[in-house]
């Protein structure tokens, strides 16, 4: 696996949770992260809220923020890999 930024695995962590919402082993499995390094992210993320934990369903779920953010993250992606000049 290629080396990632902390920015495209916080987009990866914000679409594996989706609107459906995710719990910790899926977000885990999904990112290929170690646990704790999971725990740090989604502990982050809380913190900024771009994500929220839903007790009463024990899962975690994107907010408006995030949203907004994952958005903005694949614009700016796409944008770069656009104008990658051509050798």
């Amino acid at each position: 696996m290629k080396n990632r930024s902390r920015l495209e695995i916080i987009a990866m962590i914000l679409e594996t949770v989706g609107e459906s919402g995710a719990i910790q082993a899926k977000i885990m499995y999904k990112v290929y992260l170690s646990f704790l390094q999971m725990k740090e992210y989604l502990s982050q993320i809380m913190q900024h809220g771009l994500i929220i934990y839903d007790d009463r369903a024990q899962i975690y779920k994107i907010t408006d923020k995030g949203r907004r953010f994952l958005a903005l993250y694949k614009q700016m992606t796409e944008s770069i890999t656009m104008t990658k000049p051509i050798l």
